[in-house]
């Protein structure tokens, strides 16, 4: 039996150094001007961890960094089998993602989802379609849908399909969610779980047929029978009841959903190899390349051992998805075609020990970074599958901005940067517009009167009543206002600038 080995100091230091250099907006502009990727903050990360799996045949090395030090197992293969071993003993305590930069972030805890609350394609397709015709309602006379409009209008279809169409309306449970979520492993998550739980309530107790919500109530009414939690080959300590599943459904249907969906149409708007007419291969890719939870830390309870090699009680296993994508090895994108296939074939995966309840084979989740697989991760990529499906039928998107190459995919691909036009049946593609002072002041008095229409909004939602209930409400009143304040600003600043571009 051996103990993990080091990496060496200077392997150590360009790792570390990497992350730090991502708390500086600046570091990669030399780099990505020159077009030399080895050199960015990303590039360097990964440039590291894959001259480790040469140098050290690929066995997990430890990593002494300025944000801790951290067994990482350098390969897609090896970190499944790592973690499910860690997962089967039970030696595993709740992920946290850790970004770039070192920083740690809350994941909402995995709880197991039953495979037949699942809503069926039939079920799902009706409700879906409704909630993106809105969205595709909402596309600017060019045919564009910004990030501001996208980003709501997808989390209202995720509540649609997943807790019922008396949620869509519900702005406020994505919100509690997201806080729920970042406050995991603080004294503040109780609280917030309770307010959660307190919010899904209402959707369990008069479920909508064909949701998510619907399935984990008819599974509760027909019986224990098996738990849900050996289904998923995780232990049965993170085994919650209904209102905890869906709250995780729902996670990372809204994750794919927003995020993923985005970033896969615009893969297949520049025709990247693998993306092109396909909208399973474009989920599969955008989650290959840019996994939510691009590095996940599990720390790790009591000791177990995996192939010979001695894992001790406090060790952080670092499973970095993202990081390893671009190191040369193409078994990332596994995790998607293997919850494709076992979604389609309707049976489990295959086991990787014998014996039941043994763990399966497809690795940690790139959606909530659980460690061995996530039944809810596979029906996000259903519903991520389905939202690319519904806007590439008509028409192929064009992407705008950022310019993007099929040859050259960036090593990060932040939605919030990406500006598509998603031209309805028959619609001509976007012209190109002339790059005028008076086509911009033309489009900055468009955006001031969207931020207008936004800072109405929010005014009005913090104006509703019911707000000052408790501290938690009144945290989120002020914080609407406070939003609704900035967007103000925000329009009076773009209609100053189109007013000096107009002439």
């Amino acid at each position: 039996m051996t103990t993990p080995a080091p990496a060496g100091p200077l392997e150590n230091a360009v790792f570390g150094a990497a992350m730090l250099a991502h708390r500086l907006p600046w570091a990669d502009a030399p780099a990505r001007a020159l077009g030399l990727d080895s050199l960015t903050r990303e590039g360097a990360a990964r440039g590291v961890l894959a001259h480790l799996r040469r140098s050290r045949s690929g066995r997990p090395v430890r990593l002494r960094t300025p944000f801790g030090t951290f067994l990482v197992p350098l390969g897609p293969a090896d970190t499944a089998a790592l973690l499910a071993e860690g997962a089967a003993a039970d030696a595993l305590d709740p992920a946290v993602r850790l970004d770039a930069a070192g920083r740690r972030h809350g994941l909402h805890p995995h709880v197991p989802l039953p495979p037949d609350a699942v809503p069926s394609a039939a079920e799902l397709a009706g409700p879906l379609a409704e909630e993106l015709e809105r969205v595709a309602r909402a596309r600017r006379d060019d045919h564009t849908l910004p990030w501001e409009t996208w980003r709501p209008g997808l989390l209202r279809a995720a509540r649609r399909v997943v807790a019922g169409a008396a949620a869509a309306d519900d702005t406020l449970l994505s919100e509690v969610l997201v806080r729920t979520a970042a406050a995991a492993g603080s004294p503040a998550y109780e609280r917030r779980a309770a307010a959660l739980a307190r919010r899904t309530a209402p959707c369990l107790a008069d479920p909508e047929p064909g949701s998510v919500a619907a399935g984990l109530v008819r599974g509760r009414a027909a019986g224990p029978g098996v738990p849900a939690a050996r289904t998923e080959g995780v232990p049965r300590a993170v085994a919650g009841g209904p209102g905890d599943a869906l709250a995780h459904t729902l996670a990372v249907v809204s994750e794919a959903a927003v995020t993923t969906a985005f970033q896969a149409l615009a893969l297949m708007a520049v025709g990247v190899p693998g993306a092109e007419g396909s909208p399973a291969g474009a989920v599969a890719l955008a989650l290959a390349h840019y996994p939510p939870v691009e590095a996940a830390v599990h720390p790790v309870r009591t000791p177990f051992t995996w192939e010979g090699l001695a894992v001790g009680a406090g060790t952080e296993i670092l499973a970095a998805p993202g990081w390893l994508g671009a190191a040369g090895d193409a078994g990332d994108k596994g995790y998607t075609q293997g919850t494709r296939a076992t979604r389609d074939s309707g049976e489990r995966a295959d086991p990787v020990g014998a014996g039941p309840g043994a763990p399966h084979r497809e690795g940690p989740s790139p959606l909530c970074g659980s460690a061995t697989g996530c039944t809810a991760s596979a029906f996000a990529v259903q519903v991520a599958e389905a939202v690319v499906r519904y806007f590439t039928d008509a028409a192929r998107p064009h992407l705008l901005s950022p310019a993007l190459t099929a040859d050259r995919m960036p090593l990060t691909l932040a939605p919030d940067t990406l500006l598509l036009a998603l031209p309805a049946d028959g619609a001509a593609p976007p012209a190109a517009r002339a790059a005028t002072p008076a086509s911009y002041a033309e489009l900055a008095r468009a955006d001031a009167e969207r931020l207008d229409r936004y800072a109405r909004g929010l005014a009005a939602c913090a104006a509703e009543p019911g707000w000052d209930g408790d501290e938690t409400g009144e945290r989120f009143r002020t914080r609407l206002l406070e939003h609704a304040q900035r967007c103000g600003r925000a329009a009076a600043d773009v209609r100053e600038a189109a007013r000096r571009l107009g002439g």
